[in-house]
């Protein structure tokens, strides 16, 4: 019966310091295989891939980027009007105690039931039951009443 043999993977930093070996050349890639482990055409591979990938660094234009383009600024208009909302949410409700800030959190179309629950400090869970409160049957109201008569 024959073991089946796995495949190395090797990662970038372990396939660039080979790769930088076989450039240099002081080795030939039968000496790097030995070294390495690594076959001599995969060493090959990761020679070619670093020439061929190094124009890149040094491409383009030097100097300082454009700060802001006109996405962004579109992107930070609707993030001050979202800071906003919640601001104005939490102005109203923050000096409130814990258990009536519960009260505050209800669903509005701005400020998500979560969101409101993460500014106010109070859990969903509980949020969520003050705003679906269970149903009493009546015989449990019933055997409150007689309790509270006894």
């Amino acid at each position: 019966m024959s073991e089946v043999k796995k495949r190395k993977v090797h990662g970038a930093d372990f396939k660039a310091k080979v790769g930088l070996e076989a450039i240099r050349g002081l080795k030939t890639l039968n000496k790097i295989r030995q070294d390495y482990g690594v076959h001599p055409v995969q060493v090959g591979h990761w020679k070619k891939t670093i020439l061929d990938q190094a124009r890149s660094l040094f491409e383009g234009k030097r100097g300082p980027q454009p700060a802001a383009e006109v996405g962004d600024a579109e992107h930070l208009y609707s993030e001050i009007g979202r800071l906003k909302i919640e601001l104005d949410w939490l102005k109203k409700v923050w000096l409130e105690p814990a258990a009536m800030r519960r009260a505050w959190i209800t669903p509005l179309k701005a400020l998500a039931v979560v969101r409101q629950c993460q500014l106010a400090g109070v859990s969903r869970a509980t949020s969520y039951a003050q705003r679906h409160p269970k149903p009493v049957a009546a015989e449990d109201l019933l055997l409150l009443r007689l309790l509270d008569e006894e």
